[in-house]
Parts: C-alpha cells; sequence; structure tokens
C-alpha cells in the first residue's frame, strides 16, 4: 500500500479522500491555492504545499506545480479527486512518467474516453446505442446549424472535454444557433480548456442514469449498478439517488445496461473506478452519454446501497491489487438519496451567494451522512464552484429515505449565506418526486406549477436558536440526534414552530 498520497483537489471531496487515507493508515498531502490557505481539507490534511493564486488556471490545473509538489514531498500516488485534472489525460501520462501512481484508469484510457465524441465512437463500434448527433466536434456556426438541420431540432450543443453541465445549450432553430454557439464554445473554453462542441439530438422526457463500473489491471471487470441523476438544474445533477425508481418498472434494465457499460470500459483497456452515463427514454431505451473517467460528485450513494467504498478501493486497485469482488458477489439493499448543497439562491436563477458562514449546524442520526468541505468562519471562495458539502441518507425503502432526508435538512443549517437546502425541501416534499416520476426537465416543470410560497420571510434568529439548543443536548448527551427537550421541528410553510 502507499506510504503518502497527494490529493490534486478541494473542498468537500479532498476532504472525503484525506479521511480515506488516515483510515486505510496513509500520509496525505493537500495542495492549496492563495484563497484556500484555511480550507478544510488543508487543515485536516497531514502535510500542505502551496501551489498559486486563486484562479484554478493558475493553481488546481497546473500540472507542473501539482507535480513539483509531489515530488518536493515525497509522495507514492496522487490522487485527482473529480473536476480540475482529473479527467486530464496528460496528467495522468506526466504522473505515469514521475514514476508517481494516478490513482485513476491509465493515460491510455483517458485518451479514449476523455472527449465525448471519443467515448461516443468507441461506444459505436462495440454495438453500445448512443443519442444520435455529430461524430466530431462542429467548427463553426454553420457545421451545427447544418448538424441540427440533419439531426432535428431540438438539439444540445455539448463540451466534447468536459460534463457537470458546463459548455451545453439547447438550440431549437437556426436562429437560436449563433448565440447557443458562442456561448456553449466560451463556457467549454474556459471551463475545460478545450472549446470544442458537437451536436446532439435532445431526447424528450428522458432521464439520466449513470452506471457505477470498477475493474483492476487483472482484467476482472464489474457494475455496481445504477444511479439516478435525472434532477438537475442548468444541466447539473443536484439530487442523485440509488437505486432509480425506473428500474421497478423495467426488469433487467440494470443487467442491460450494466453490461453495455462494462462493454466500453473493457473496449478501452479501463481499469480503477469509473462511470458510464446514459440517457433512459419514456420506454425503456437507453443511449450512452459519455464515460467519466473518475470518481463521481454522487459515488456515496452506490457506496451506502452496495456497502463498497470507493475511495478505498481505488487506492486499492492503484497499487495493482486485484478487485477480490465478483458481479454475483454484489447485492443492493436499501435506498439512498443525496443533496449538493450549494451556496446559491434558488429564488435568483441559482446564481452563487458567496460570504463567510457565521454558523453551521449538522444533522445527526441513523443512516444520514455528511461530506463537507466547509466550517463556521470560512468565506466561500468566488474563484471555484459553490458546492459546500452533500448531504446523503440511506433507509430501508424509498420513502423511507425521503422522510429521512426532510428530517436532516430541517435540521441542517448554515449561516451567513444563501443555500439550496430550503428548495430541496420543496422537491423532495412533491408527489411528483415521491412517486419516482422523474425527468431531466424535472425543476423547471416542478417550478412551473408549485404555487406562489406563502412561507414568511427567513427567521433566521429562530432557526439559530434552534441550532443552539440541538448542539447543547449533542454534547451534554453525546447523542448523534435531538436533546430530549426538543421533540419536533418544522419548517413547512407556515408551520415553522420550535415544539
Amino acid at each position: 500500500m502507499f506510504h503518502k498520497v497527494l490529493v490534486a483537489n478541494r473542498g468537500e471531496i479532498a476532504v472525503r479522500i484525506v479521511r480515506a487515507l488516515r483510515e486505510m493508515g496513509i500520509c496525505s498531502v493537500a495542495v492549496y491555492s492563495d484563497v484556500d490557505r484555511r480550507a478544510l481539507h488543508v487543515r485536516m490534511a497531514d502535510e500542505a504545499a502551496h501551489i498559486g493564486p486563486a484562479p484554478s488556471t493558475e493553481s488546481y490545473l497546473r500540472i507542473d506545480r501539482i507535480l513539483d509538489a509531489a515530488r518536493k514531498h515525497g509522495v507514492d500516488a496522487i490522487h485527482p479527486g473529480y473536476g480540475f485534472l482529473s479527467e486530464n489525460a496528460d496528467f495522468a501520462a506526466a504522473c505515469e512518467e514521475a514514476g508517481i501512481a494516478f490513482v485513476g484508469p491509465p493515460s491510455s484510457s483517458i485518451r479514449l474516453l476523455g472527449t465525448k465524441t471519443d467515448a461516443r465512437r468507441l461506444a459505436i463500434e462495440v454495438g453500445v446505442p448512443v443519442v444520435p448527433g455529430t461524430a466530431a466536434p462542429v467548427r463553426t456556426i454553420e457545421e451545427a446549424r447544418e448538424a441540427g438541420r440533419a439531426i432535428g431540432y431540438p438539439v444540445l450543443l455539448k463540451a466534447a472535454a468536459g460534463g457537470g453541465g458546463k459548455g451545453m445549450r439547447r438550440t431549437a432553430s437556426d436562429e437560436e444557433m449563433t448565440a447557443a454557439f458562442r456561448d456553449a464554445s466560451s463556457e467549454a473554453g474556459r471551463a475545460f480548456a478545450n472549446a470544442a462542441i458537437y451536436v446532439e439530438k435532445l431526447v424528450e422526457p428522458a432521464r439520466h442514469i449513470e452506471i457505477q463500473v470498477l475493474g483492476d489491471r487483472h482484467g476482472t471487470m464489474i457494475h455496481l449498478g445504477e444511479r439516478e441523476c435525472s434532477i438537475q438544474r442548468r444541466h447539473q445533477k443536484v439530487i442523485e439517488e440509488a437505486p432509480s425508481p425506473l428500474m421497478d418498472d423495467h426488469p433487467g434494465l440494470r443487467s442491460r445496461m450494466g453490461e453495455a457499460a462494462l462493454k466500453v470500459a473493457r473496449a478501452a483497456g479501463y481499469y480503477n473506478a469509473g462511470t458510464a452515463e446514459f440517457l433512459v427514454d419514456g420506454d425503456g431505451n437507453f443511449y450512452f452519454l459519455e464515460m467519466n473517467t473518475r470518481l463521481q460528485v454522487e459515488h456515496p450513494v452506490t457506496e451506502l446501497t452496495t456497502g463498497h467504498d470507493l475511495v478505498h478501493t481505488q487506492l486499492r486497485l492503484a497499487t495493482g491489487e486485484p478487485l477480490g469482488l465478483r458481479q454475483e458477489d454484489v447485492e443492493w439493499r436499501g435506498s439512498a438519496i443525496e443533496c449538493r448543497i450549494y451556496a446559491e439562491d434558488p429564488d435568483a436563477g441559482f446564481l452563487p451567494s458567496p460570504g463567510t458562514v457565521t454558523q453551521l449546524g449538522r444533522p445527526f442520526g441513523p443512516g444520514v451522512r455528511l461530506d463537507s468541505g466547509v466550517y463556521a468562519g470560512w468565506t466561500i471562495p468566488m474563484e471555484y464552484d459553490p458546492l459546500l458539502a452533500k448531504l446523503v441518507v440511506w433507509a430501508r425503502s424509498r420513502q423511507e429515505t425521503i422522510a429521512r432526508m426532510l428530517r436532516a435538512l430541517d435540521e441542517y443549517y448554515v449561516g451567513g449565506i444563501k443555500t439550496n437546502l430550503a428548495f430541496f425541501r420543496q422537491i423532495l416534499d412533491d408527489g411528483e418526486f415521491r412517486a419516482g416520476r422523474l425527468h431531466i426537465g424535472f425543476i423547471e416543470e416542478f417550478s412551473r406549477r408549485k404555487a406562489p410560497s406563502d412561507c414568511p420571510p427567513g427567521d433566521e434568529e429562530a432557526v439559530a436558536a434552534l441550532v443552539a439548543v440541538i448542539h447543547a443536548g449533542h454534547s451534554q448527551s453525546g447523542a448523534h440526534g435531538l436533546s430530549p427537550s426538543v421533540s419536533r421541528w418544522r419548517n413547512q410553510g407556515r408551520e415553522r414552530l420550535l415544539q
């Protein structure tokens, strides 16, 4: 096993990896930019290295500076987390050339799958269905228009080199293409240093389902089932769950999608953890979208429903250990849901809401997990994605999981900034969501049909008082929950009461 690992990331995922390293008895090295000097991942790691100013192009995206830090600290391996350089084949190759293990797939696999257009071509070669679209990036607005007409509007313009909803625009006509192409390519260039855009048919209505795969260097490759990722805003996932409610209506679909994901991974010579993303239409037909050659943000829901720690497994596989798991050994139990907690204002189009976290009250209890990268007193930088934490819950059934998540959301408090916590309460209490009738346009549809809120203005003083009572009770009793003096808390409509 490794002696020392550098975590080439920041925020909650860096904290998550540092914790895994500590559990495995491995020394951790954090990297940080100027504005992250006091970040939680830096405070938790055993060692830390400064890698540059705030802009990610001068710090977290600088291969030379990260490798220089790795050499100075004498690390055996680098874990890239997600985002930044995690799917950069040049970075993986540079690690390989430096004799430092890259905790992920080989650079050759990343090159085969690293752009969506290349991954689509590989999927077609092995007989996995893909959404109709261009086989290569379109270079001009006129090429994009020709593709839109040939495929049939509406279409999506998508960044070839990355995901997370960046570099993606819906286009319904030739007239819309000019602005859409300009905006998508510009955003893709800023986010991924690659402005390449391709055109894909818009499947409506559709669900976004992904399959988690694991493979070792000895040829063993399995899948850990699906994650439902259809609840998105601006094409970025905000609520994920496992298993998907869709599987109840389509027996055998998990197995078929799992085998399709494995076909693509095997064709790319893949090992370590990866995720194949699919669209599924109303009839249960699925279409391959892309392969994420890294750990996913939503990996905790798979961990909770399968019992397999994906970060531990990644590290073991990176040393060359066999997977030690067959497909028939994989079992699924219960239901898990993850909410991505952002510093953003849902009432203002989900615009980022940076600022200082003045108070922080976290939920406790059985089946509740919080992967967080913040603490009270921390100032959210404007330079990076405003993800604060991931709240994840598990229970025996989906309805129990929803109830537990609502309870956990009611107990969770972040003071000093705006968050999407209240928005999640509304979504999870929605009848369509509870019934599992999900699709990638769910949030837009929900926003159109919901009645104007009659909730009173944010009663921050009452919430802060609740947080104080909860944590006073927690510190006195040592229990992960409410003290006996707090019997119930509601945060629905006008029933914002401390009983």
